[in-house]
């Protein structure tokens, strides 16, 4: 099951995958603006959110998901567009199904494997006893012996909510960490995407970097670049108003 939250009732589709750790609130602002022009549906990619757990999480599994969600909703074709380990997933499945993405913007990640940069999150998140823990607060304060950046805290601490009483993960934690070596790796595209392709990179980041290109161009040759000055892996929350008008422009020239 696929949890999805939608935006706008007119135009065409959008669809929009989040990173590794987020969820769909995470872009709520954006598709806000988005949805002056397009119906946009932002996705809780399996094990996050509200979606349900995908005990296999390739990319070709990930991508058969979200294709199967488009079926059930009678969502011929839609632009697409995914950040960071959701950027793969949307590039698995421009692959699979060109047929069915009207355009892609793959934002700040490249079809390439990483190297890991996450474990610390992992055993952060993993360390903390939620049925000992009362507060957020009380578990961000637990996590900051792994993760000193505050805005990381933050944004992970948006996977914890109270039920009855109780704090627990909106992520499936064990699963991710489980399929954490398969996230690393590139998806699988087997097939040409030659539609038009958008990849965006911020300035300051390192996921998309000049190496990079032939892996892009193989899979995607009908690919423009954007690179937003000054921002980071975020680029999206960090200059939105200029990501927004970007997704318009290219998606409706």
């Amino acid at each position: 099951m696929i949890h999805a939250k939608q935006y706008g009732q007119t135009g065409d589709h959008l669809i929009i995958l989040h990173g590794l750790f987020g969820n769909s609130d995470n872009w709520h602002s954006i598709a806000q603006k988005l949805s002056e022009t397009f119906q946009v549906h932002c996705l809780d990619l399996p094990n996050h959110g509200n979606s349900s757990n995908l005990d296999v999480a390739t990319y070709p599994n990930m991508a058969n998901v979200i294709i199967e969600w488009m079926k059930q909703h009678n969502i011929r074709q839609s632009y697409l567009l995914g950040h960071s380990m959701g950027g793969k997933v949307a590039m698995q499945l421009a692959s699979n199904a060109p047929e069915r993405i009207l355009k892609l913007i793959v934002v700040d990640i490249s079809p390439v494997d990483y190297s890991p940069s996450h474990l610390e999150i992992f055993e952060g998140l993993k360390s903390i006893d939620l049925e000992a823990t009362k507060t957020r607060a009380d578990a961000e304060k637990q996590l900051e012996k792994y993760v000193s950046d505050l805005n990381i805290r933050r944004f992970l601490m948006k996977n914890l909510v109270k039920s009855e009483g109780l704090l627990k993960w909106r992520v499936a934690l064990e699963c991710l960490y489980n399929n954490y070596p398969t996230i690393l790796k590139s998806p699988t595209l087997n097939e040409q995407y030659t539609k038009p392709t958008l990849f965006m990179k911020g300035e300051l980041s390192n996921y998309i970097l000049p190496e990079h290109k032939d892996h892009i161009l193989n899979s995607f040759p009908n690919t423009d670049v954007k690179v937003l000055q000054g921002t980071g892996h975020w680029l999206h929350a960090e200059k939105p108003i200029l990501f927004t008008s970007l997704i318009k422009r290219f998606c409706t020239t």
